[in-house]
């Protein structure tokens, strides 16, 4: 396996808190957060053809706060499947997990409109 660093770079702790809710497994750790993270980091960074993480501090402030909505988004969908059982009832822990996908798609579908320019504001 190729060497990371297993920090994620493009969302922090809270912006993922926000989106995986109250209910989550405490048993989805930051560990576990993390390894997630760097794989949809690497993920966006394929996707747009641009190294995100190595040249964050150059992008558009707007994109930033864009690329983080993906990535923490992209977690708490883990974290909610990772134990459903901690909700109410599965159909609870499936609906975050369908609006989550939901908006997952609405970013895929605006960077897709999008180019590295953009993210340079050039």
């Amino acid at each position: 396996m190729a060497t990371y660093t297993n920090t994620v770079m493009l969302a922090d702790t809270t912006d993922v808190d926000g989106f995986k809710g109250t209910k989550v497994s405490a048993n989805f750790t930051e560990t576990m957060e993390d390894l997630v993270g760097v794989y949809v980091e690497a993920y966006l960074c394929s996707w747009v053809k641009y190294d995100l993480v190595s040249n964050w501090d150059e992008l558009n402030t707007v994109y930033k706060l864009i690329f983080s909505e993906y990535v923490a988004r992209y977690i708490a969908v883990e974290a909610i499947k990772y134990d459903m059982s901690t909700y109410t009832t599965r159909f609870e822990a499936e609906d975050l997990i369908n609006i989550h996908l939901a908006r997952l798609e609405e970013i895929k579908l605006l960077l897709e409109k999008a180019d590295v320019q953009d993210f340079l504001s050039v």
